[in-house]
């Protein structure tokens, strides 16, 4: 999808190595890159879900909503060709120290969390200068192509910024990490050491770690549930580190979410129906048994009613067709009277002229006549 934004202040460019302080760019590890390999789509499918939290101040008031959705989806591409993709669907809308604010996420992702599309979008309704910021994420042949729009009142900024492949190899947009905090309370493991790639708030590549900090029991409602808290940490290169920890249940519903920093929370009311892997029984394995037909009362009485049958269809077919009794009463007297050693030739030169599409047989012929049945014999060299 390709779209042409016209707005105050626009640039574009091409995303080039930092080198600020002569510092390498960003790169994903060994350990990410194999996490992400590891994925199974069976895996995923298990993982498709929604929920929904509520954002809630220090002092516990309600302030909004939080929903999150992984659902199958379809996606069409600009060929037409249609692919069954994870798709993501996330949103929230409440108030910060009274000023309202909100976001909404859309995302296609591939079998292994990578980028297909993904449109985002995040506003605060400040008095003075409201702000909101607009984030498209395609993914292209040989890059993926980022479109960030940045409006504060009446000032908009747009930037473009295309990513070589191999430069977001391991990279977790803000879509597949919804789905990968999944995958990691599921198995109730974090990669170690595992470090990805992800985009900060200026929409800058930078690093990306979780943490395992170990299962904690919370309240929910009336209810003690055990939770799995993942820490995810965005290591920008120009600012602050921003962190967030995530209280999963066993099967990847988000139970808590906290921002670091941050006053307030999101979290669940009530405890949803844990989902558990199928146990998958083995085949039952039957052992073949003797077919003893002659005792089983109804096969034996279907081939003695078959027998019949066929009894009196073939006396019914010889009275019908007597000519077929005295072919075959021929052909056996006269091989009885030759006993040929080929039974087989013997026959096929015996019935041989009842052919249809057998040339006729001259009236004088040699009775050392070549047969058609039998392998030609080797001609004679002349002396």
């Amino acid at each position: 999808m390709s779209s042409k934004v016209q707005s105050k202040g626009s640039k574009a460019k091409i995303h080039q190595p930092s080198t600020q302080g002569n510092l390498p760019p960003p790169e994903a590890n060994a350990e990410a890159i194999h996490f992400l390999n590891s994925l199974r789509q069976e895996e995923l499918l298990l993982l498709f879900f929604s929920e929904t939290l509520v954002m809630v101040s220090d002092t516990g008031e309600p302030q909004g909503e939080l929903t999150i959705e992984v659902q199958r989806g379809k996606y069409k591409d600009q060929s037409g060709v249609i692919t069954y993709f994870p798709f993501v669907h996330a949103s929230s809308r409440g108030f910060m120290d009274k000023t309202l604010c909100g976001s909404s996420l859309l995302a296609y992702l591939s079998w292994k969390l990578e980028v297909v599309e993904q449109q985002s979008q995040e506003f605060i309704k400040f008095h003075i200068l409201p702000m909101e910021q607009k984030m498209s994420l395609l993914k292209q042949d040989d890059q993926l192509a980022m479109t960030r729009m940045v409006k504060e009142g009446e000032e908009v900024k747009t930037e473009v910024t295309f990513f070589p492949r191999p430069s977001i190899e391991g990279f977790v947009s803000q879509a597949a990490n919804l789905v990968l905090l999944r995958v990691m309370a599921w198995r109730h493991t974090v990669p170690s050491n595992a470090r990805f790639l992800a985009l900060d708030t200026e929409g800058k590549l930078c690093c990306s770690t979780y943490q395992a900090l170990g299962s904690q029991t919370i309240q929910v409602g009336h209810q003690q549930v055990e939770v799995f808290i993942v820490e995810q940490t965005v290591h920008s290169e120009q600012g602050i580190p921003m962190s967030c920890q995530f209280y999963l249940l066993s099967d990847g519903h988000l139970a808590k979410r906290i921002q670091v920093g941050s006053p307030g929370c999101c979290m669940i009311t009530k405890v949803p129906v844990l989902r558990e892997e199928d146990d998958i029984e083995p085949r039952p394995v039957f052992k073949k048994k003797p077919l003893v037909w002659e005792k089983d009362l109804e096969l034996y009485s279907r081939f003695l009613d078959r027998k019949e049958e066929l009894r009196l269809s073939h006396n019914s077919y010889l009275r019908q067709h007597p000519e077929a009794q005295a072919l075959i009463s021929d052909f056996l007297l006269f091989l009885l009277l030759r006993q040929p050693v080929d039974v087989v030739t013997f026959a096929a030169e015996y019935f041989g002229p009842f052919a249809k599409r057998r040339s006729p047989t001259p009236a004088l012929r040699s009775s050392n006549r070549p047969s058609p049945f039998r392998e030609l014999e080797p001609e004679r060299s002349e002396a």
